[in-house]
């Protein structure tokens, strides 16, 4: 069995991180193409917040979008900065991405980087593409609609700790 991972690294290349995906794909997609992430690949149990020298980072992958949980236990782990790398379905992701990537971020008053492949996968789906980068506020700060590239956004922690000042949703949780 392999794994589902996202590893973060610091700026001399040293692994400070890593995420072993919790939310396997397994689906039957219209098209006739059966999707079972279970079969190849171990179910990871961790909630993953990285102390950085920069600010705490939370580390999902793709499927785990899906789960709101994930992101409010990274939420008040400390995390400011949520890494969501992706290969969602052209057809889920026209749907569901853009929407889920900033309601993950407003609920969690968080930065969402969302890189997310593009083009046809080695396991004959399509890929949305539409990289992108989400502030706290659900604004989107930059996007790579599909083919490759790099976006870059200012990373602002200050706005971020006015977001939650202003709307402290985060201290008024019950549950």
């Amino acid at each position: 069995m392999s794994l589902a991972l996202n590893q973060l690294f610091d700026p001399a290349g040293e692994l400070i991180a890593s995420y072993r995906k919790i939310h396997l794909f397994d689906v039957d997609l219209a098209n006739g193409t059966s999707l079972r992430e279970s079969a190849t690949r171990e179910y990871g149990d961790g909630v993953i917040v990285a102390d950085t020298e920069f600010c705490p980072m939370g580390l999902t992958v793709c499927y785990d979008l899906r789960f709101p949980e994930l992101y409010r236990a990274l939420a008040i782990r400390g995390a400011q900065i949520i890494f969501v790398p992706s290969a969602f379905t052209a057809y889920t992701g026209a749907a569901h991405w853009e929407t889920l990537l900033r309601a993950r971020a407003i609920e969690n008053q968080v930065y969402i980087i969302a890189a997310d492949q593009f083009g046809k996968s080695s396991r004959s789906f399509e890929t949305h593409g539409h990289s992108m980068i989400v502030d706290p506020w659900g604004n989107i700060s930059a996007e790579l609609a599909d083919g490759p590239g790099v976006i870059n956004a200012e990373i602002d922690l200050d706005y971020l700790a006015k977001v939650r000042a202003e709307l402290p949703s985060l201290k008024h949780r019950r549950l």
